[in-house]
């Protein structure tokens, strides 16, 4: 019972902050950071008692009759692939509110759409129904919308309804997949239960088919290129508590879904498909990097960082081995914490003292901020990847995965490393941009201007996300000693996958 209370706390903590009075927004905040932190206990209580030491994956499982006749039910659950997401989700969760403590207007619709939305993508995670996974991801859809359309900045409305399609075309493709999966599962009686599926004899035929649907499907809110102007475009007009959920856990329900559905359910399939998915992850990784190293607004900087970084998942997921999957969803995790506090820091801590998120409009910040200007560089540097936090791991994961991988070229993992040096490249440049590079025009004025200091919640939260990946980067056992059991276990399943 103990994982259900996520979603169970974050759909009643929503109803509550939504039937609470707007002008009590103190009030309000304090119920959705109790309710936030409680669903990050949670989380914790069941990473620190998950054990596979005896054999069994699934933990704390809730079974209920929902529609019987359809093979439908209400089965929720958790191993070591969905450990680092749940997480991952209860961290940024918790930040999100703390980053948006001053928030006044209308916040008791905000906090009620943004613990709807932590719900939902709980409820992504824990589901072991194919079905019920599906309700839950479109659950997801609707606060984000709102989200961005009613607090959003420049363009929300545009971004707002740009999320939504896309969302929504790539669910109808997943749809599409179910239904194949559904029929041609061959089980009696048919089930949508991700346990019977898991074991179904699915024809290759069937396979090779219904795999490029239900993974370009999901993909397509991880990012993937071509599909992926939507998430700049929404991480810029999205608040920094909605900008942090797109870019801490809404990208990586997607990159699940490849996962969980796609690969774990169609292994031939995903063989055939994988050199494919590997040549958009490079794409995407060496695309991303560029774009983001032409951009001058700060927050698309971040935006294209992220769809360069969700591109290591694919690759990681495309590798179809033991080392790139596990280096994938600790990129999971790993991005989840470094890109939202990169938003966070951009959207609220530097946006809020300098009223621009232009790098033109911006210099010498190391003067004037100096305490939050160091705690961007450290962030910006544990973006890039540098030895000892998280996102280092994680990319070493997926690279040597990929290059162990018997059905990916050389020239993959050469792109992928082109791809980690325009990181280093944007990273530093935008970084000597904004806190280093002398004001164009003079004004001996605006020269004199100090800001002040972060406050309270604002250090708090960048103690929370920053710690984390530098906890994950010195100790990655922490995550991947739960992982790579339970993905083992998906690869074990099927006897031509390489396990190591």
């Amino acid at each position: 019972m103990t994982a259900l209370l996520t979603i169970i706390l974050s759909f009643i903590g929503a109803l509550v902050c939504g039937l609470m009075p707007s002008s009590t927004h103190r009030r309000i905040r304090w119920v959705a950071l109790v309710v936030a932190v409680a669903g990050l206990v949670v989380s914790m209580v069941c990473c620190v008692n998950y054990s596979n030491l005896d054999g069994r994956n699934f933990r704390d499982l809730i079974e209920a009759n929902w529609i019987p006749s359809l093979g439908i039910g209400f089965i929720t659950g958790y191993d070591g692939i969905s450990l680092p997401l749940l997480l991952v989700t209860g961290l940024v969760a918790v930040c999100g509110v703390l980053f948006t403590w001053n928030l006044e207007t209308r916040a008791n619709q905000f906090y009620a759409f943004y613990l709807a939305l932590i719900g939902g993508v709980y409820g992504v995670f824990l589901s072991l129904d194919l079905f019920l996974l599906f309700v839950f991801y479109e659950i997801a859809v609707v606060p984000k919308y709102f989200l961005i359309a009613i607090w959003g900045g420049t363009r929300r409305q545009f971004a707002a309804m740009k999320l939504v399609l896309y969302s929504f075309g790539g669910s109808a493709l997943v749809l599409l997949g179910m239904l194949a999966l559904y029929f041609g599962s061959g089980l009696t009686p048919l089930t949508f239960d991700l346990r019977e599926l898991m074991g179904a004899n699915f024809s290759k035929d069937l396979q090779v088919v219904v795999f490029p649907l239900i993974f370009v499907g999901f993909a397509i809110m991880a990012g993937m290129w071509p599909f992926h102007t939507w998430a700049p475009t929404g991480h810029v007009a999205a608040p920094t508590a909605a900008s942090m959920l797109l870019a801490g856990v809404v990208m990586k329900l997607g990159a699940y879904g490849c996962l969980r559905v796609a690969v774990g359910l169609l292994p031939a399939g995903a063989q055939d498909w994988a050199p494919w998915v590997a040549v958009v992850a490079v794409i995407n990784i060496v695309y991303g990097a560029l774009v983001a190293l032409k951009q001058d607004d700060f927050k698309y900087v971040i935006g294209y960082s992220s769809v360069s970084h969700m591109g290591f998942v694919l690759l990681g997921i495309a590798t179809l081995n033991l080392t790139g999957m596990t280096g994938a969803v600790l990129q999971m995790f790993s991005h989840g914490v470094i890109g939202a506090l990169l938003f966070a820091l951009v959207g609220t801590v530097i946006y809020s003292r300098t009223k621009t998120r232009m790098l033109d409009e911006l210099h010498r910040l190391i003067d004037r901020m100096p305490g939050i200007a160091w705690v961007f560089i450290a962030a910006g540097l544990a973006s890039m990847g540098l030895p000892g936090f998280s996102g280092f791991i994680s990319e070493l994961y997926v690279l040597i995965g990929t290059w162990k991988s018997e059905s990916l070229s050389g020239w993959i993992v050469g792109g992928a490393g082109l791809g980690i040096l325009l990181t280093f490249g944007y990273t530093l440049v935008k970084i000597h941009e904004a806190f280093f590079r002398e004001r164009k025009t003079s004004d001996p004025g605006d020269a004199e201007t100090s800001y002040p200091v972060m406050t309270l919640p604002e250090k708090i939260g960048v103690a929370i996300l920053l710690g984390s990946a530098l906890l994950i980067g010195l100790c990655p056992w922490l995550l991947t000693d739960k992982i790579s059991p339970s993905l083992k276990l998906m690869l074990d399943r099927f006897p031509s996958f390489p396990t190591n």
